[in-house]
């Protein structure tokens, strides 16, 4: 039996396999054109094909003082019974004054998470607003966004390859398909949505959630396709319009052993079923296309490798500068995960815990603590923690679920410390200080420190423990909080980096079709963008809800176009600031769940067996 092969394609990636693992195969599509610009991908796109569609004490104390310690007081007691009933008494109301400050502290406080200067509502809308904005293909006459409108209409159809790889969310400020953080980007919605499906609800956000989670579901589901085309960049040296685009977009083919990237569309793919668990049909087929790529992606036969799809040039050499891969397991258990999750099928998540300890292995001291597109170790161990929390399995889990447990207080502790992680001037975490881009991972930080001081709310507990130091929820939230409101504006340039948020925020975002003029009935060559990249002139269109990449490690800011590592925005940071702006909002007046708005039980729907002790 042949070797069993996924496909990642430029404007779409499509991987698959059928039961008796027929060729499946990833695509990346890349373009032609000539000249480099300072934009921050280099490819076309990126698809993946599966074929799975059916359409101390003080050292100091013994130096002697220049200052006499020695003080003499005419001090007569008169009475020993009343000295006695005072000294009783001071120290009764020191004990309480100490026990009220102690219940203070520790007290979970009142859902109020969110100070009245910030309208969540608005914020959630829209941050969901900027993937209207990101769309490619055939664009739905719905969307709020006016000046997007149909392209990447060929996408797929190059020489010898005729697929259909229309759809999906170009990546960034370019018009860049990426199926490695698109997948990223539905699989956090979707997390997203099974915690705090009320308050989406009760806000009118739900039903524009779930069309942008279907949005790159559908294009994760795409037919795969097999062969391979040449290279020649494009669409990050043409500064052009996605609408305009006429230049052609080839494809690069990977083979299963891109398992990071397989991993991550089996969690997207699982994730989102269980999102659309009342559409039976849809649900079933988003389940049954991971599972299927999971029995290709999975199998550790000899002499077929496991790999990250970026360490192949002709797969993803293009995308190291952008999108770097640095391990592989991590994606697979966080998809045995979100799998077993959509399934309840055991066996997914005997993968997941069996291989955890060797994902920590793999984890790079730079990644510890991180959750992003290329790390999803932190909220794998989050999620495993859940189920300990509510729906604890046993044997043979409890070792595993256990150390995933400890490892997320450990994480919340980091958090709070700072001895682990630096903040700047202003309050904002550097959890990778050398790689610019903080807003991306204190938004991730953020939703996660909410979501789990909400699950110890549930559990009725008032903190956790490190070692010798403790946390409340209450400064768990404070931190979550924090993060937030420097995104929103509470940071010393006195801006928001969510564009259209507040009065003040950036107006020359690193953005294609928000740069360039759509209602003069005019297109533009590559030739002739370069006017607009270079312009010292505001966007004439606004890019509603993009969160730029942010300041740097000072708590600077330059808003500047051609200056991406401050202007650019991505689908993958927004997916996290949308996550962290839920989990901050609000409950429902009506909550289900002790005014928290957290759905406790939905995500073990398929979960019915408990394992019994051998």
């Amino acid at each position: 039996m042949p070797d069993s092969k996924f496909s990642i394609a430029s404007p779409t990636h499509t991987s698959a396999s059928d039961a008796d693992m027929h060729s499946v195969k990833y695509v990346h599509t890349i373009s032609e054109a000539g000249r480099l610009l300072s934009s921050a991908r280099q490819w076309n796109s990126t698809e993946i094909d599966f074929n799975l569609a059916p359409q101390s004490s003080n050292s100091y104390g013994s130096l002697p003082s220049r200052y006499s310690k020695s003080f003499d007081y005419d001090l007569v007691i008169t009475d020993k019974a009343y000295f006695k009933r005072f000294l009783y008494t001071s120290a009764l109301a020191a004990l309480l004054i100490l026990a009220l400050v102690l219940l203070i502290h520790f007290l979970p406080h009142k859902h109020h998470p969110h100070s009245p200067t910030k309208n969540l509502t608005l914020a959630v809308n829209q941050a969901l607003t900027f993937f209207d904005a990101q769309k490619s293909g055939n664009y739905p006459n719905y969307s709020p966004v006016k000046f997007r409108g149909n392209s990447g209409m060929q996408d797929g159809k190059v020489r010898n390859l005729n697929a259909d790889l229309v759809g999906g969310f170009y990546d960034s400020g370019n018009n860049i398909k990426f199926s490695f953080p698109t997948a990223y980007a539905v699989t956090i919605l979707s997390w997203s949505v099974i915690e705090y499906q009320e308050k989406y609800a009760e806000i009118g956000e739900l039903n524009h959630v779930k069309d942008i989670i279907k949005w790159g579901s559908d294009y994760l589901l795409k037919v795969g396709s097999t062969g391979n085309d040449t290279k020649v960049s494009n669409d990050i040296n043409c500064w052009q319009r996605p609408e305009d685009m006429s230049y052609v977009r080839p494809v690069s083919v990977c083979d299963s052993t891109a398992s990071d990237l397989a991993g991550e569309i089996i969690a997207a793919l699982s994730a989102a079923s269980i999102v659309f668990k009342d559409e039976i049909m849809y649900s079933g087929e988003l389940i049954k296309a991971a599972g299927k790529l999971y029995e290709v992606t999975s199998r550790e036969d000899p002499g077929r490798k496991q790999g990250t799809y970026t360490k192949v040039d002709a797969c993803g050499g293009e995308a190291r500068d952008y999108y770097n891969s640095t391990s592989f397991i991590d994606e697979l258990v966080w998809g045995g995960t979100w799998l077993f999750f959509a399934t309840g099928n055991n066996s997914y998540l005997a993968y997941a815990t069996e291989r955890f300890k060797a994902a920590e292995d793999e984890e790079t001291e730079s990644e510890k603590g991180i959750f992003y597109w290329n790390n999803k170790l932190t909220a794998t161990a989050v999620l495993l923690t859940r189920l300990r929390f509510f729906r604890d399995l046993g044997y043979p889990y409890e070792g595993a679920l256990r150390s995933s447990s400890s490892r997320t207080e450990i994480l919340m502790c980091s958090y709070l410390s700072d001895h682990i992680f630096n903040k700047t001037q202003g309050g904002l975490i550097l959890l990778r200080p050398g790689s610019g881009g903080a807003l991306e991972f204190a938004a991730t930080a953020s939703f996660l420190s909410k979501l789990y001081s909400d699950y110890l709310d549930l559990l009725r507990r008032s903190g956790g423990s490190c070692g010798n130091d403790g946390f409340s929820l209450q400064m768990l939230r404070r931190f979550s909080i924090s993060q937030v409101h420097y995104i929103l504006g509470d940071n010393p340039m006195k801006m928001s980096y969510m564009v259209g948020f507040g009065d003040k925020y950036p107006f020359q975002v690193h953005h294609r079709s928000a740069s360039i003029p759509w209602d003069d009935g005019q297109h533009y060559t590559c030739a002739e963008g370069d006017r607009w990249l270079y312009s010292k002139e505001p966007n004439p269109n606004l890019l509603v809800g993009a969160m730029v990449a942010g300041p740097d490690i000072f708590d600077n800011f330059s808003d500047e176009r051609d200056k991406p590592w401050f202007t650019e925005p991505s689908i993958a940071s927004n997916a996290g600031l949308v996550a962290a702006l839920i989990a901050l909002h609000d409950p429902p007046r009506k909550s289900s769940n002790s005014n928290l708005g957290i759905d406790q039980t939905g995500i073990f729907d398929k979960i019915h067996s408990t394992p019994s002790n051998p």
